[in-house]
């Protein structure tokens, strides 16, 4: 048996409400409207018409206003961009949007001149100069300069992670992390240095590379007044002087100053020789050993 619809019936179906995951019609988002008794300046009383969403019982000044916020019920996002093809809920966002294809960058510092795409990202940019923090966590106090920075931060405490990595499966608390991460897998290094081209995943690692082309040695031991030019270098120097040797080995008790120098020490137990020649296929413990086993190679071509 075939289901009769009236064609009417069907125009009026306009899309599936990811509020209530069900199909919906357009008669059950009719806005309806009240009149609100206000106050203008003067302290007269007049009435004003009130928009009020069927949903979630929202009022809106202005009928637009109430449309574009039906979409966020609806899930409908109307403007999409040709390049992408990435949608939108209003237009506003699309436009913002579009400045990440041209480039454009209309909202300027007066402090230090750095451009941005967006209001919102100069207004979060400005904080760095003011030292503005002005969400705090209940938990252990900390300050940050927006509000997503802080929600972040809650899940170390919460214990939360909710971005995956779709390739191993990792769980990160934050989404830049995630990003970072994934690097791992695609080899990407999108910031390159200006001087010797090398390229690295973060921009923090290109600003501590800068430092060997600059010199710089911003981290002064407080002890013996060394200077290093990573905050890492200082750490390990420092218990040079304390004789602090955190990283214990579980299979003989050794312990060692730096993590990195315990893996490699596991290795003694494990025979792990994770190097491993691509010309005669010998493996070794140490990237060292590997890179002087690779000149017996070049020797012999250079004999033939």
């Amino acid at each position: 048996m075939f289901l009769q619809i009236d064609i009417s019936t069907i125009e009026n179906i306009i899309f599936f409400n990811i509020t209530c995951n069900c199909l919906c019609l357009k008669s059950d988002f009719l806005h309806s409207t009240r009149m609100s008794k206000l106050k203008n300046r003067t302290g007269t009383q007049i009435e004003k018409k009130l928009f009020s969403c069927q949903i979630c019982k929202r009022a809106f000044s202005q009928e637009g206003n109430l449309n574009r916020h039906i979409r966020t019920h609806t899930g409908e996002k109307p403007y999409a961009c040709d390049v992408c093809e990435t949608s939108f809920t209003q237009k506003s966002n699309l436009k913002n949007h579009m400045r990440i294809h041209t480039g454009e960058k209309p909202y300027s510092c007066e402090v230090c001149g750095t451009s941005f795409p967006q209001i919102s990202n100069l207004n979060i940019h400005m904080k760095t100069h003011t030292g503005e923090k002005p969400y705090s966590c209940h938990v252990c106090r900390n300050s940050f300069t927006h509000k997503s920075s802080l929600k972040d931060h809650m899940k170390l405490h919460t214990g939360e992670k909710s971005y995956a990595c779709e390739l191993c499966g990792i769980c990160f608390a934050q989404k830049s992390v995630l990003v970072k991460h994934k690097r791992i897998h695609t080899g990407e290094k999108p910031y390159s240095c200006d001087v010797c081209g090398n390229s690295f995943t973060q921009s923090s690692n290109l600003k501590i590379h800068m430092n060997i082309h600059t010199g710089e040695k911003p981290y002064s031991c407080q002890v013996c007044g060394n200077s290093f030019n990573t905050k890492s270098n200082l750490n390990y120097h420092i218990k040079l002087h304390t004789g602090e040797k955190p990283f214990a080995c579980e299979f003989c008790g050794n312990s060692f100053v730096q993590k990195s120098s315990l893996i490699k020490h596991k290795r003694i137990h494990t025979g792990e020789k994770p190097y491993s020649c691509e010309v005669c296929g010998n493996s070794f413990v140490e990237k060292s050993a590997l890179l002087k086993h690779k000149r017996i190679h070049t020797r012999e071509k250079s004999c033939l």
